[in-house]
């Protein structure tokens, strides 16, 4: 597959590891029709790549991601009925990023507002410069959240917390998100980007079998009850047990070695 050149998404790689940058400074990298397109044929690349282990989605410029483009929403009213308007097109994408058998990582460099907070949920892990400003925004202008704002937020921090981003429109620090559980880690903003790096190489260093099977089962653990969850996990461990990598991971702690992972 070739590889995804655009103007407005960045591509990296780094190793093993794929880096997209959102790159609209100017306009706070918010989301257009044509980001979406991009954002989707990167994720199509590292779908590609068996040798990418991890992803990281970050911002350029003082910002992470504003939402998406009012013009999107004009957009929106102008397609054909029946046919995936831009609103859609990133509930879509967002799923997309979600449902990859790899570890995402979003790393909020700034500004993150509505559809910016509701593609960083995609994420498994989100790290935060220290001056970041991150909330859902929607109520403010009137907009209801498409992407995972109302859905999303609730399962990944408290209830009574998510309804107040929700209501208010009121942003938080990294800190303040950092405490509620959804930032993993702060960094001042001139590390952000070695930092974010650094977290990525030492889960690309883990076995990609048992992180894919881990995802499938977190991800699905919070629409099962707590013994459909755990059969699952028992279901998925029975698979890994055949796994190269387990056997591998055995042999590497016998010989005290580095394992060398294979991912099957």
């Amino acid at each position: 597959m070739q590889f995804p050149v655009t103007p407005e998404i960045g591509v990296e790689i780094i190793d093993d590891i794929m880096r997209v940058t959102l790159h609209r400074p100017e306009a706070m990298n918010a989301l257009t029709s044509s980001m979406l397109h991009g954002l989707d044929n990167a994720v199509a690349y590292l779908e590609s790549r068996e040798d990418l282990r991890v992803l990281i989605i970050t911002g350029a410029g003082r910002a992470f991601c504003a939402g998406a483009d009012l013009k999107a929403f004009d957009e929106a009213q102008a397609v054909a009925p029946g046919e995936p308007d831009f609103l859609d097109r990133a509930s879509a994408q967002f799923e997309r990023i979600a449902a990859l058998p790899k570890p995402v990582i979003a790393s909020l460099n700034g500004i993150t507002m509505a559809g910016g907070l509701e593609l960083a949920l995609s994420a498994d892990l989100l790290v935060a410069a220290d001056g970041a400003r991150i909330g859902d925004a929607h109520s403010n202008f009137g907009v209801y959240p498409g992407g995972g704002g109302a859905a999303v937020l609730p399962r990944v921090i408290p209830l009574h917390a998510a309804m107040y981003l929700l209501y208010t429109g009121r942003t938080y620090t990294a800190a303040q998100l950092h405490a509620l559980g959804l930032i993993c880690e702060v960094h001042p903003a001139e590390t952000l980007a070695e930092a974010t790096l650094a977290l990525a190489r030492h889960i690309a260093s883990r076995s990609p079998a048992t992180l894919r099977r881990m995802k499938e089962v977190a991800r699905a653990s919070a629409d099962k009850t707590r013994s459909d969850a755990l059969l699952h996990e028992q279901v998925m461990l029975r698979k890994h047990l055949r796994s190269h990598d387990m056997a591998e991971g055995l042999r590497a702690f016998a010989e005290k070695r580095p394992p060398q992972f294979t991912g099957r």
